[in-house]
């Protein structure tokens, strides 16, 4: 009377646990339980996701995205107590927890169903704990069959929606391994997620790997200007996400190993940008882009950055001053020639008292050249300068006064330069330029207000 209880007992669990398909179906069933709400509506469930699944990455916002987070960790939740509670009654329905000795084959074990297994432990046919699990195992095997591969198409749904999904999920399914592989490491659970983490893991690599190549296929026009590469917003995004999804994470370390391959990449994409730009010039893509770079890196705080951090401002700074050299050149171009021959007879010899006796360098000479630069004409050049820098500068990133600046600083640092050799070279002449230090500051402060 107690064997047809047992097998009454096994078939009743099995058919509550599957449906006439042979996948999970029922009240149980924590894959009809997807909705975020609770509703238990499984209808609004699939079309949520399938509009989900119809959006392009673009579309997809922080809510969009938390939105499948809740789902997936609401699926492997659901799903945890569940195959635990399942394995449990089989432990105790078969009494395979009391069987502590010999032997029975693998082989052996899955030609039997149920009722052979039932019978063997009513006869007394004793088992090694080992073949117990085994026998576990290949019995929660074919009742959750198809958990693998609904869940693997549940991460296939997931990235097709947005790629970076595959963080939440790498996430999520390594916190749910590691909790199944400390309760039992050979457990039906604890296997058929390590199975899941490697396409997971699979599916995160492939992520990386996809925006390091979107960057080696990035085009740029030839007819606008540069301003911040899409690949260098699309790691701020990354990098932003990441850093909110692995905060305290068991896989930080992929994720540090991916962040050290994408910053790399683009950095050497960013210069690739740089050297075949037509419209911008080249240290202003540079400049730009790597002080967004910092600026990101600087917000965000990541560790394993924190030498790219520093070469990304050392390479802004260095770009900013190259192209504020090469912009601003020489605004009192034909004083600068004049003091550079004033400069090779010094360096020939001549005592800097002296060269004024020089008759291309006499003070009448010095003169004629300082009234080519009235200050009417000074601030005139310097506009027309501001006008260009406006140009070739993208708004987003906000430098145009940072640069202003810098070529101000370096316009009075020209100017000191130029009162320096009259001073030396000219002593007691009373020849000054006509404009002042004070002059530059009022002209650089009134053409950036007036813009």
């Amino acid at each position: 009377a107690t064997l047809p209880r047992k097998e009454s007992a096994v078939k009743q669990e099995t058919e509550s646990l599957h449906g006439s398909s042979g996948k999970l179906t029922g009240s149980t069933s924590s894959l009809n339980k997807l909705s975020v709400q609770s509703s238990g509506n499984r209808r609004s469930q699939s079309s949520s996701l399938l509009d989900m699944g119809n959006m392009s990455a673009s579309d997809l916002d922080v809510a969009d995205r938390t939105k499948f987070d809740k789902i997936f960790e609401q699926v492997l939740s659901e799903l945890e107590p569940l195959c635990l509670a399942e394995q449990d009654f089989i432990s105790k329905f078969f009494k395979l927890q009391q069987h502590q000795s010999t032997s029975g084959t693998t082989n052996e074990v899955e030609e039997m169903d149920g009722a052979a297994l039932s019978r063997s432990y009513t006869s007394g046919v004793p088992q090694t704990v080992s073949s117990e699990k085994d026998m576990i195992r290949q019995m929660m095997t074919k009742i959750f069959r198809c958990i693998e591969p609904e869940l693997n198409n549940l991460i296939a749904l997931g990235d097709k929606i947005d790629s970076f999904n595959s963080l939440y999920m790498l996430v999520k399914m390594s916190h749910h391994v590691w909790t199944a592989q400390n309760v039992d490491p050979a457990s039906f659970l604890s296997t058929t997620l390590g199975n899941v983490l490697v396409t997971v893991k699979r599916n995160f690599d492939k992520c990386i790997s996809n925006q390091m190549k979107q960057m080696d296929e990035v085009k740029i026009s030839k007819k606008s200007k540069v301003g911040i590469l899409p690949f260098v917003a699309e790691f701020e995004e990354f990098a932003a996400l990441a850093e909110s999804i692995f905060k305290n994470a068991e896989r930080r370390g992929d994720l540090d190993k991916a962040y050290i391959k994408l910053i790399r990449a683009v950095f050497d994409s960013v210069e690739k940008v740089a050297n075949e730009s037509q419209k911008t010039p080249r240290d202003v893509v540079m400049m730009e882009n790597f002080h967004h770079i910092f600026a990101t890196l600087s917000r965000l705080k990541i560790s394993c950055l924190e030498a790219e951090k520093k070469e990304a401002k050392q390479k802004y700074t260095d770009h900013l001053q190259s192209y504020v050299i090469y912009s601003l050149g020489q605004p009192l171009e034909k004083l600068n020639h004049f003091f550079e021959g004033v400069e090779a007879r010094v360096a020939q010899g001549i005592r800097e008292e002296e060269v004024s006796y020089q008759l291309a360098f006499n003070k009448q000479e010095l003169r004629k050249v300082i009234k080519e630069y009235p200050g009417k004409e000074v601030k005139k050049g310097l506009d027309n300068l501001y006008k260009k820098v406006d140009k070739h500068l993208c708004e987003e990133e906000n430098l145009l006064q940072v640069v202003w600046h810098s070529m101000q600083d370096e316009f009075i640092r020209q100017y000191k330069h130029f009162e320096g050799l009259i001073a030396r070279c000219y002593p007691g002449s009373g020849i000054t330029m006509e404009f002042t230090i004070q002059d530059i500051l009022d002209y650089c402060s009134s053409i950036a207000q007036s813009h």
